[in-house]
């Protein structure tokens, strides 16, 4: 709706995950570069973990799209599966032909195209999204994909995408071997206040193909001390900003606007209900 009124080429703050958007943060490029190594020395199991919002599948879009042709790639979505409809998950998005059967007739097919892959020198990552809604069942039988190996190396590589609840998980006894094959853990952490700037500052470069101002540093500041620095919260903020600014006939944003934007943000809201919580058990204690 804005686009035209700043001179966006395209929507700066979708909270739809976009490469073309990704903000070189420490903590995130460091995530980058460690998922790139682990699947080029053909490592195993990865664990990336991060808070709801965080970036995490902005870098799983990223890392795939740096990936080259020699790698083929399956990212599956949807956690809420037996182990077996994870399997023919596998195969369907890896654009394996196969013949439906037991699990095991299904492994064996799996493991067929894995080696055909590795005579072609090509390597094969599955990228499991939303990895915590993994039943401890369906997670076990993931690691019987570690058998997949030859002496030398793992035939296919596992990066596990998931909210901090992941590893509570895997912690469990029973998932003992498969935490021990896990090679990589990594943790994304939400951004500093400068970097919380720079990843604005870098979205509206993108999207206007300018260094435009578009916001005051202390409305800046302001939506760092909201967003607390986490990604999807600082574009959800920083769009209906854009957008208030936009029926304001505001061609740069104030301090107030955001003070407006954040009274009506659900998340200002359920902080605030809590609050008053709080406070009335406070009360019918005493």
């Amino acid at each position: 709706m804005y686009n035209a009124f700043y001179g966006f080429t395209e929507a700066p703050f979708n909270i739809t995950p976009n490469s073309r958007f990704f903000f070189e943060s420490t903590n995130h490029k460091e995530a980058l570069s460690t998922l790139l190594y682990a699947i080029q020395q053909r490592k195993g199991f990865v664990v990336v973990t991060g808070e709801i919002g965080s970036g995490k599948t902005t870098v799983c879009r990223t890392l795939m799209n740096q990936l080259d042709s020699s790698t083929a790639t399956a990212l599956i979505t949807n956690t809420h599966l037996s182990g077996k409809d994870l399997l023919c998950t596998i195969l369907d998005d890896l654009e394996v032909e196969y013949s439906s059967g037991s699990k095991a007739r299904l492994l064996s097919q799996l493991n067929q195209y894995l080696i055909e892959q590795l005579r072609n020198d090509r390597n094969v990552v599955v990228i499991i999204d939303e990895a915590q809604n993994l039943a401890p069942l369906v997670l076990e039988e993931v690691r019987m994909l570690s058998n997949l190996e030859t002496e030398n190396e793992k035939l296919i590589q596992i990066l596990f995408l998931g909210q901090p609840e992941l590893k509570k998980k895997l912690a469990l006894p029973r998932l003992e071997q498969l935490r021990q094959r896990i090679a990589v853990y990594f943790h994304l952490t939400p951004l500093d206040q400068e970097d919380t700037q720079r990843y604005i500052l870098h979205r509206l470069k993108v999207a206007s193909k300018s260094d435009r101002q578009f916001f005051t540093e202390d409305t800046l500041e302001l939506i760092y001390q909201f967003s607390r620095g986490v990604p999807r919260l600082i574009n959800q903020l920083c769009d209906s900003a854009l957008l208030s600014g936009y029926i304001y006939g505001l061609t740069l944003i104030e301090k107030k606007v955001v003070q407006e934007v954040i009274k009506e943000s659900p998340t200002a809201q359920i902080v605030e209900s809590k609050k008053e919580s709080k406070g009335d058990g406070a009360a019918i204690d005493n």
